[in-house]
């Protein structure tokens, strides 16, 4: 599973001192990022495309389980759970520590900009993601697998 770290700033909170909601989704989409960029694979390199390819979150469900506070180090974890053609299925988890304080399931599709579709996810990318997922032991967000020497 990627592991990618997210220190909490006066920026992130809101007047209570705590995080607020909606920055979770920023959190889990800078580690679906650098989880894509973790296995080698360049977004840019889609967007440069004459058809501007790129990824969509489609659908979004969060459960959020306890609160961050400033000054808090999370990681932010991304593990593949499922995909069909042009769609995945990506699984996160915000996490201070062994607590788990919000889970995602969220759904993105891979689109032509440019033509306002979506297109088949690439093969080389597919290879890339269910290889990650199927290999033991975590990635962080320098790619490194966990526990490696």
């Amino acid at each position: 599973m990627f592991s990618f770290p997210v220190r909490i700033y006066y920026e992130d909170t809101d007047a209570g001192g705590v995080v607020y909601y909606a920055n979770y989704l920023r959190y889990a989409e800078r580690a679906r990022t650098e989880f894509i960029r973790s296995l080698g694979f360049e977004q840019k390199e889609g967007l440069d495309h004459e058809d501007k390819f790129g990824f969509m979150v489609r659908r979004v469900e969060i459960d959020y389980k306890s609160p961050a506070v400033l000054d808090d180090l999370l990681d932010v974890t991304a593990e593949l759970v499922e995909y069909k053609g042009a769609s995945a299925t990506i699984k996160q988890q915000v996490k201070r520590g062994d607590n788990v304080l919000a889970e995602l399931v969220v759904t993105v599709v891979y689109v032509s900009y440019l033509k306002k579709r979506p297109t088949r996810i690439p093969e080389e990318l597919v290879k890339l993601m269910t290889g990650a997922t199927s290999a033991t032991g975590a990635t962080s967000a320098t790619g490194a697998a966990s526990g490696a020497q």
